[in-house]
């Protein structure tokens, strides 16, 4: 064996301990190019530009050969500590870690320089690499899968769920990033305090629409888990409806609604009620005239460009909605993702001998872990107890109302409580009359004040709006009476258990 050949002994031991579980195939080789590897890293020591090509694709753990990971490892601390990349500087790093007998030494390092003539073509040098790399964790994935698929103790939920968070992490480019060094992240936040700075209103998050409560949370923060609850009337469907409409249609930003309550059907119809300032009752019985369908074809044109994803899969499991979360993220870039309700969902898993308190734990915990994986801010509505009704006076809701469990107070980032005084058959309080007047009451706020935002509800369009926001394209008619559409509750709120309650 030459001096210039790949390090084998490593190599060797690799391969063994792969066919001795099972990953590769007897007598095929896994998907490799040493050649290329040599290239790379002998471009990487000869010109600055090359390193700065290719950081953003490469890993240590991309390389196949193990002395080359090691290589490239020291290639990539001296990146990070901005210092000069060359032999002698990767090879004094390597003697440094107590690597360089390892990696072939130094003759070995100052032969891969031979390897490659120009750094021309590094870029697509290190693609190919990649997508060796890819393959092989294809294969490793598989193998596992199906070692695992045969292991009778194995749960199938937990290894769907397993076999699709590998699968997401290649394909989003974040295999196996176990930690970040603080320089990066450093780095990263800076960028947000620069955007926040450079942002309108101090907006760092994505905007809600609702200007004194983008003020207040700068937006709704990524890997947030965001509970807004309130109980049966108060509208919950419709403040995250507005917001969705907002976000979407006003700043451009995907948002994806899980419905598990309302059909598809049923919220796209609010949502042309609110944008067509025509009331829903209106829209269900198809009682138009010609100006309002002339008035309706004009406005929804804006909705039809709208980047608003809507699932209303019935009796959504936490597998179901975390396997539909990667998806949208991966083809449609969503920034913001609603459930409605956290309390219709199901934890895919049987509940033997355990209650609904420790199930929606489970679900609590998996939204939050959803959040942080997918890097978006998640809404979850939630339902409130019946003690708000049993209290006297204002009838404000409070943290401990929290229906079921105290895990959602726990696992939330922010917590919002929606509350209409009129109701409750209160029409003034010591801000004047509360006629029209919704509440957003930021009772949780890890990452900033709590405090409590004003808004306009319009009960005829099912639509919250800033205070000094004037419907324009809303007017009673004279039939109309001046009476006010009704929602009635769905018995889902009800406080008697899902399990005891009829289909229909």
């Amino acid at each position: 064996m030459s001096d210039t050949s790949v390090p084998r002994t490593a190599d060797r031991r690799r391969r063994t301990t792969a066919l001795a579980e099972n990953i590769y195939e007897p007598g095929r080789l896994p998907p490799q190019a040493p050649d290329l590897e040599q290239a790379v890293l002998g471009a990487l020591m000869l010109e600055k530009a090359a390193v700065n090509e290719t950081i953003d694709i490469l890993q240590p753990e991309t390389f196949y050969v193990d002395a080359h990971q090691k290589i490239f490892a020291a290639i990539h601390d001296l990146f990070k500590e901005d210092k000069p990349i060359d032999i002698l500087t990767v090879t004094q790093k390597l003697k440094t870690k107590g690597e360089l007998d390892t990696v072939g030494g130094a003759f070995y390092i100052s032969q891969l320089t031979n390897k490659v003539a120009s750094a021309a073509n590094v870029n697509f040098h290190a693609r190919i690499i990649s997508q060796k790399h890819i393959l092989r964790e294809l294969i490793r994935i598989s193998g596992e899968t199906m070692r695992e698929a045969y292991d009778d103790t194995s749960d199938v939920f937990d290894l769907m769920d397993k076999a699709e968070k590998d699968l997401f992490a290649i394909t989003s480019g974040q295999l196996k990033r176990n930690y970040e060094p603080m320089s990066s992240l450093l780095h990263d936040a800076i960028k947000q305090i620069e955007d926040a700075k450079n942002s309108e209103e101090g907006v760092s998050g994505v905007p809600t629409g609702f200007v004194q409560l983008d003020r207040l949370t700068a937006g709704w923060q990524r890997s947030d888990m965001i509970i807004v609850a309130a109980r049966p009337a108060m509208g919950k469907t419709a403040f995250v409806l507005s917001m969705a409409r907002n976000i979407a249609v006003e700043h451009k930003k995907a948002v994806a609604v899980f419905s598990l309550e309302m059909s598809s059907t049923q919220l796209v119809t609010r949502l042309i009620a609110s944008e067509a300032g025509i009331s829903s009752e209106k829209l269900r019985k198809g009682d138009l005239t010609e100006a309002e369908f002339a008035i309706l074809h004009q406005h929804i044109g804006r909705l039809d460009k709208a980047p608003i994803f809507i699932d209303d899969t019935p009796g959504l499991n936490i597998f179901e909605l975390r396997a539909k979360c990667r998806r949208l993220k991966a083809q449609h870039n969503v920034e913001l993702i609603i459930i409605d309700y956290l309390q219709l969902m199901t934890s895919g898993t049987e509940n033997r001998g355990g209650n609904r308190e420790q199930e929606i734990s489970q679900i609590s915990r998996s939204i939050k872990s959803i959040a942080k994986e997918l890097d978006v801010p998640i809404i979850a509505l939630s339902q409130l107890s019946r003690a708000v009704e049993t209290r006297g006076g204002d009838k404000r809701p409070m943290l401990s109302d929290l229906r079921e469990s105290g895990a959602i107070e726990q696992d939330a980032d922010l917590v919002c409580f929606l509350y209409r005084p009129e109701y409750y058959k209160i029409t003034e309080d010591e801000h004047g009359s509360t006629l029209g007047i919704g509440e957003v009451i930021v009772a949780k706020h890890r990452n900033g004040a709590i405090d409590t935002v004003r808004l306009r509800f319009i009960p005829e369009l099912a639509k919250f709006a800033d205070l000094d926001t004037v419907s324009g394209n809303f007017a009673l008619n004279d039939e109309d009476d001046f009476t006010r559409t009704i929602t009635r509750p769905s018995r889902m709120n009800d406080d008697t258990g899902l399990d005891d309650m009829a289909p229909f």
